[in-house]
Parts: structure tokens; sequence; C-alpha cells
């Protein structure tokens, strides 16, 4: 369901204050009374593509996972213990 429409319903139906919906969503007053003027505003977000640290380790680091969520607990190997063999 879409975010704004949640907002208006919240506000219009319910009678839920923008303080209280302010805190439910997380999104600032200003943010919320701006769904609210207007009749349908798509949320965007731009995220720029940033390649990751990890991303020259991830096929090794997901067959570990792998390999390590079959085994029991005391015999897994530790986050030191992965980052050791990674600097290795």
């Amino acid at each position: 369901m879409e975010l704004s429409s949640v907002i208006r319903r919240w506000h219009h139906r319910d009678r839920i204050p923008i303080r209280e919906i302010e805190r439910r969503t997380g999104l600032s007053r200003n943010t919320i009374r701006k769904y609210l003027r207007s009749g349908a505003v798509e949320v965007r977000f731009k995220v720029p593509e940033r390649p990751s640290r990890l991303d020259p380790f991830a096929d090794k680091l997901s067959e570990w996972l792998r390999v390590e969520a079959d085994k029991g607990r005391k015999g897994r190997r530790t986050v030191r213990r992965i980052h050791a063999d990674l600097v290795a």
C-alpha cells in the first residue's frame, strides 16, 4: 500500500494527529503535511549506486556462510575468525 494513502487515511478517517503519524512513520511533520495537502505524492528516493567494500569477497563470504549455517553453534567460525581468513 502506498505510504501517502496510509497517512491520509490515518489523518482523515482515524483522526490521528500529525505528531502521532510522525512517530509511527519516522517522517517529518512537514513531509506529512505535504502528503496531506497534495492529492497523490509518489515517494521517490534517489539512492546512488555505490560499490560495497565487500563486493570482491561476496562469493567467498556467501559460500562460507552457507557452510557455516549447517554447523552447530559451537562449530561455527566467529566473525573475528572470518575476518582473519579474509585478511589472509
